[in-house]
């Protein structure tokens, strides 16, 4: 039988610590050779401007195999939709039995932010109190309940170019015992975290590496899934100890990564390694106090089959969902 869980079902199922320890266990799999991670495709046909990315992955302690078909379409937002939709698979790895399909909204939400847990929890300073948010929509709100989990964070420095997004941010954290601050830039943001996130969905950057002090810590997120595409300079790269969740993935849809190499001011080499590789101890990660850490977050389908088992076993605890026989 094969579950099929929509997005409000997984929002009601979806938990923060939970899938921050599954998410560091899956890099760690990685780096120890218990799950397969390649490289995903990027499917397009002119003249559209969207992009199809099937996002797949094996784990050996997960027991699945799993697919995400994201699609990546710009011009959905004139169309009053939503400008990236996804689709999860979960497949059993002994009987290929197709366990479930997730609408991937939720799920990708919360394993990108439990990601950028993990990569701080490793490789900012460990007395890290300001988190910077450049962004501050939904994917906003889950980095700070994620990074609430792993760091001793007092304050929220948020910029959005919308009062109205900034606004809905406040509500959705008014139940926290944090100090909320709006900024009036980017850069006051940038200039003011231990901690950053950049949360854009943008094209051309909007965090300038002059701006970074020494400590920082960075995690690049939001640019969209394009080699075209950052939200950090080439100057930010340069000055940081660059880390990504997979070195075949990020050379392959990263503009963060990919912009400053085809400029020649660095190389896929000067990139010191994968986040499951510092986990295991294989790579160092910070290496003072005064380091500049960047966290290149890409999205990969290991952490989509890990957030996956998560909300599966969680539903079929709780008898959730739609079950459906798909021989028939």
């Amino acid at each position: 039988m094969t579950l099929i869980l929509t997005a409000s079902e997984l929002h009601t199922l979806a938990d923060m610590p939970r899938t921050i320890k599954a998410v560091e266990s899956a890099f760690a799999d990685i780096s120890a050779g218990l799950a397969h991670q390649p490289a995903p495709a990027s499917l397009s046909l002119p003249p559209s401007g969207g992009r199809f990315i099937p996002m797949s992955a094996l784990s050996a302690a997960d027991g699945l195999a799993s697919v995400k078909l994201l699609a990546d379409i710009p011009a959905n937002s004139d169309r009053g939709l939503p400008t990236q939709r996804s689709t999860i698979v979960l497949v059993s790895r002994s009987t290929g039995e197709t366990l479930a399909i997730l609408d991937g909204r939720i799920p990708t939400r919360v394993r990108t932010a439990a990601a950028s847990a993990v990569a701080s929890k490793v490789l900012a300073r460990s007395d890290s109190s300001v988190l910077g948010l450049v962004g501050a929509g939904a994917l906003a709100v889950a980095h700070v309940h994620a990074m609430l989990a792993v760091l001793p964070i007092k304050t929220v420095v948020v910029w959005s170019r919308t009062a109205e997004t900034t606004d809905a941010f406040q509500r959705q954290v008014a139940d926290l015992e944090l100090t909320v601050v709006v900024a009036a830039s980017a850069q006051d943001v940038v200039e003011s975290a231990d901690v950053l996130c950049t949360l854009t969905p943008a094209s051309e950057p909007v965090v300038f590496g002059k701006w970074f002090k020494p400590g920082l810590h960075v995690n690049a997120v939001g640019a969209r899934p394009r080699p075209e595409d950052r939200e950090i300079d080439s100057a930010g790269m340069v000055r940081s100890r660059v880390f990504v969740d997979s070195l075949p993935t990020a050379t392959t849809k990263s503009g963060d990564l990919m912009i400053p190499v085809s400029e020649g001011v660095m190389s896929v080499g000067d990139v010191r390694g994968e986040l499951g590789d510092v986990i295991t101890g294989k790579v160092l990660g910070r290496t003072s106090r005064d380091d500049i850490t960047l966290f290149n977050s890409v999205g990969i389908g290991v952490l989509d089959l890990a957030i996956g088992r998560i909300l599966y076993d969680s539903a079929v605890e709780q008898s959730m969902g739609l079950e459906l026989d798909l021989s028939r």
